[in-house]
């Protein structure tokens, strides 16, 4: 297991550990001060509007943080194709922004909670078009998580200075979101300006956004059917709930998905690299699938049970008092570094790098339809305890999905079994 933790891509898992103590730590550092300055009413609608800045985030990326990262990595020794991925990609997502700022002003018009809130929305809209750009998936395809790490932890920094700084009061929301555009600006100006460094300036064309929706499709489809039951949550409780009960809901889906957030550099180290191992010497994949898969499950087991049994403490700390109702809801949320863990090492870190979009995205649009089922049926009755459940229930069949659609695919500690896809996917790469 430890020969492939080693030299570059451990490089990139220390990087990205440090990005991480940016991603996570950090605005769990600010997390008492938004909590204790807007109260749970306040927290609510900047969780609320937030929220829908991340079903827009997602239409702006349209996957291609699984897509591009991809490519880049199946041709990062071709500094022309890297280009013309660019290039492509962000023609794409400069018209999807367009399009992404519409929406979000037309659901801000006829939601009456936000039509009197025109700096929240404001700031909202600048918050995801700031997250939609974020080049990550750039440097992800060519493992310089180093670089992206630096630039998204000093940005990080700055945001959690911002929030000292300017918020104070619960008619302050406005100003916590805009500190939440501080890192993913600071990414995307430094980002882009480096990227160019390395490789030649491309104008997008027709053919290249064409072919960057093209290959951003499938994993668009995954994203935004996530998105119904993993980023838009909060949305759709504040849908049925007052603005307090998001309050009490949100401070706890984002501990326990920071929770997971230790394991994501792991997740995101291995992802570039599965994918060129896939497309070249796939028993090095299956070996490297097995290993990483052993590390996040078992990490993510001893996540799960550390945040059930530290919840009231964690809610106390972070939270205060006013937010005693947030710790039934993170007990029940505990449960989901441990079902992301199965999710990602056993499915995707596996199914995605050896083509198998399709059964993915299968998978991941019955969860999203079971979330909003069980969301319109025990959330207007439960409130926020009913949307926990609802989240786990649909994260659990996610995993267990994942699971046996490996099984039935390609066990990847099945050597003859990996040797047959192998043969079956360099047929359907031809």
């Amino acid at each position: 297991m430890t020969k492939h933790f080693k030299g570059r891509l451990f490089q990139n898992v220390m990087a990205l550990y440090g990005a991480q103590a940016g991603r996570k730590i950090i605005p769990l550092l600010s997390l008492p001060l938004l909590t204790r300055a807007l109260g749970p009413a306040g927290w609510g609608m900047v969780a609320f509007v937030m929220a829908l800045g991340d079903l827009i985030v997602i239409l702006i990326e349209f996957g291609f943080n699984r897509s591009a990262t991809r490519e880049i990595a199946r041709h990062r020794d071709s500094p022309e194709r890297c280009a013309e991925v660019m290039s492509g990609v962000i023609g794409a997502q400069t018209l999807l922004a367009g399009l992404g700022i519409i929406i979000f002003a037309l659901v801000a018009h006829f939601m009456p909670a936000l039509r009197h809130h025109p700096r929240l929305v404001a700031s909202g809209i600048a918050y995801a078009l700031a997250n939609g750009f974020a080049p990550l998936w750039f440097f992800q395809g060519l493992e310089k998580m180093r670089t992206s790490a630096a630039l998204e932890l000093s940005g990080k920094i700055a945001a959690l200075a911002a929030v000292f700084v300017f918020v104070h009061h619960p008619s302050d929301g406005w100003k916590a979101l805009l500190a939440g555009s501080i890192p993913p600006a600071v990414m995307t100006l430094f980002g882009f300006a480096l990227a160019l460094r390395s490789m030649p300036c491309r104008l997008p064309s027709g053919r290249t956004v064409r072919e960057a929706m093209r290959m951003g499709w499938p994993m668009f489809l995954f994203r935004s059917s996530e998105s119904l039951y993993g980023v838009g949550n909060a949305f759709l409780l504040g849908l049925f709930a007052p603005a307090r009960f998001v309050g009490y809901f949100s401070p706890a889906e984002k501990i326990s998905k920071a929770a997971f957030g230790l394991l994501n550099p792991i997740r995101e180290a291995v992802y570039p690299r599965l994918s060129h191992l896939a497309a070249r010497r796939r028993q090095d994949a299956a070996s490297l699938a097995k290993a990483s898969a052993a590390v996040m499950i078992a990490g993510g087991l001893l996540l799960a049970g550390g945040v059930f049994v530290l919840a009231p403490w964690l809610v106390k700390l972070l939270m205060g008092s006013a937010f005693a109702p947030t710790v039934t809801v993170l007990r029940i949320m505990a449960a989901l570094p441990l079902l992301l863990s199965i999710t990602y090492a056993i499915g995707l870190q596996w199914l995605l790098p050896l083509g198998r979009d399709a059964v993915v995205n299968r998978i991941i649009i019955g969860a999203g339809l079971l979330n909003v089922a069980l969301s319109f049926l025990l959330a207007p009755h439960f409130l926020h305890v009913g949307m926990a459940v609802a989240v786990v229930c649909s994260e659990a069949f996610v995993s267990t999905a994942m699971v046996i659609a490996v099984l039935r695919i390609s066990p990847f500690w099945a050597p003859k079994t990996m040797a047959a896809v192998a043969v079956s996917v360099a047929g359907g790469e031809a």
